[in-house]
């Protein structure tokens, strides 16, 4: 059995895409709202301004280019001897990306159906979703990639806990730099 510690880095180091995506769609979007500026039948949003196409398809693009770049580094580091091949990591890293995007729009959608506004707090509904949904979208789509990098308990464990105050401060950062309106 593997180390609890190295499974913990491992997992998080292969995570990073997925925690990328959302800083990566803050800085491509703006354009072609995903919703069409469309209300669900609540007479409410059905995701809001903030969600764009070209945040989503951008910001997963551009996390799944840094996750790749990353990835590169996997064969010089020992940690990781038993890493499969590059398509391995190309699949991996855009169902990382696009899953965590898919899941930050899926909390979009449940905020405004609670009543919660676009830059309202909803706290868990701001981060699980986004962490739940790129591993649904490994475990459903490449379970090899899952089960080999994600589907540890010391991994599972360090995302989860790291998750909250990882986006906290992303979002403190992109609000002092001027790139998000509300510090959540």
């Amino acid at each position: 059995m593997a180390d609890p510690v190295i499974q913990a880095i491992q997992g998080l180091f292969f995570f990073i895409p997925a925690f990328a995506a959302n800083s990566a769609a803050v800085l491509t979007g703006g354009r072609w709202k995903m919703d069409f500026g469309k209300n669900f039948f609540d007479g409410r949003r059905i995701l809001g301004d903030g969600k764009t196409w070209s945040g989503y398809l951008g910001g997963s693009l551009l996390a799944s280019a840094l996750g790749m770049l990353l990835y590169g580094l996997i064969f010089l580091l020992p940690v990781f001897v038993n890493y499969p091949d590059a398509y391995f990591a190309l699949f991996g890293v855009l169902l990382l990306s696009f899953g965590s995007l898919t899941g930050d729009t899926l909390g979009s959608f449940i905020k405004r159906r609670i009543g919660i506004d676009r830059g309202g707090k909803g706290y868990l509904l701001d981060q699980i979703p986004f962490v739940l949904m790129a591993l649904l979208f490994a475990a459903l789509f490449y379970f090899q990639f899952f089960r080999y990098v994600l589907f540890n308990i010391p991994a599972l464990i360090v995302i989860v806990v790291i998750t909250p105050p990882l986006h906290k401060a992303v979002n403190v950062l992109g609000y002092k730099l001027n790139r998000k309106d509300v510090p959540w």
